[in-house]
């Protein structure tokens, strides 16, 4: 077990990133994060093999130190009072380790599965509640943006603050983690100007809400795809990734990067693109090297690639710019390691 002087706070990554071949992979992954020193483990959610709340409880079985964090759960797919007994079971599993991480979700998803979509006032009015339920409060009669409800109430003897993050994209998002969320996890593929300007957002609606700006940790989530990594692999992680999220939501990262969207509109009429659905998932070699070809360079460069000095290097560049934490994403704790021990190199 890692020293608590140790512990690495300020970096965490995403246990089973892409599609993995079980789900309990996680448990490898989790013990081995911990005992690296990583300061937290981020659950994200896939309705396949990655149900958030499932994945959590393990996680939390098989380890002592580390934080857990939903990154993200939709908090439209379970009533409020399930969600709101998920955190407080995890809390007492942890002692306190977890972090009740929200976010907007896909639109395009939710409406495949007739899942309403979410809004900004929603996930507000969403956290007020689980806020009044972890006071202990008996909340009567409820009516606003998250839904109506006659009585929520959890347990009358607590009183404790429950940790919420949120995962932002666009400014109103931004702006409300400022307001009441404890974290912000920020987009992968961010540029350094968009990374600088929504930890700015963020700061600015703490400070504005009352609040110190310090209480509100950003996380960049940065992909760390390092060359000790197959070459076929990386291109699944780097490549395949990035295609996948501009086939969700191209416009709107090319919005927020400042990129020229024709080039999105190129990208979503190739025919091999089309004929794709998740090119990190689905994707062979072939097709993940002629989606390359389609994508500028300048795109992927917002990602720590090559030898584990210069992904610590680039790690270190996103603190610079402001982030409390790092998400080293796409990549398990085993891939992580000759990266992660650089970096403690380098701090010595």
């Amino acid at each position: 077990m890692t020293a608590t002087s140790d512990v690495l706070n300020e970096l965490g990554f995403y246990a089973l990133p892409g599609q993995p071949n079980s789900s309990r992979d996680l448990i490898t992954e989790v013990r081995d994060g911990e005992a690296m020193g990583l300061g937290t483990v981020f659950i994200s959610e896939r309705y396949n093999k990655k149900e958030a709340a499932t994945l959590c409880g393990a996680a939390g079985a098989v380890s002592e130190r580390i934080r857990i964090s939903t990154a993200a759960t939709n908090h439209n797919t379970r009533h409020p009072i399930v969600t709101a007994g998920f955190a407080r079971t995890m809390q007492s599993l942890t002692g306190g380790r977890f972090t009740l991480g929200l976010g907007r979700g896909i639109a395009p998803m939710q409406d495949a599965f007739g899942i309403d979509r979410i809004t900004t006032a929603q996930m507000e009015d969403f956290a007020g509640i689980m806020r009044r339920l972890f006071r202990g409060e008996v909340v009567f009669g409820h009516d606003g943006p998250a839904g109506s409800w006659p009585i929520l109430h959890l347990d009358a003897t607590l009183d404790e603050h429950l940790p919420m993050g949120m995962v932002a994209f666009g400014p109103n998002t931004l702006e409300l983690a400022g307001r009441c969320f404890d974290e912000v996890v920020l987009h992968t593929f961010f540029t350094d100007e968009t990374t600088a300007r929504c930890v700015r957002t963020v700061k600015q609606a703490a400070e504005q809400a009352g609040r110190n700006p310090d209480d509100v940790k950003v996380w960049s989530c940065y992909a760390t795809i390092g060359d000790h990594i197959d070459a076929d692999e990386r291109l699944m992680k780097l490549v395949g990734r990035l295609g996948t999220y501009l086939q969700g939501y191209g416009h709107l990262l090319a919005r927020t990067n400042g990129w020229d969207e024709t080039v999105v509109d190129r990208f979503l009429a190739d025919e091999v693109i089309q004929g794709v659905r998740g090119l990190d998932v689905a994707g062979t070699t072939e097709q993940l090297q002629h989606a390359a070809t389609l994508i500028p360079e300048e795109w992927l460069a917002p990602s720590a690639t090559g030898s584990p000095a210069s992904c610590v290097a680039a790690i270190r560049n996103q603190l610079d710019l402001g982030c409390d934490g790092v998400i080293m994403h796409g990549a398990t704790p085993s891939e992580l390691a000759p990266i992660v021990a650089e970096y403690r190199i380098t701090s010595a």
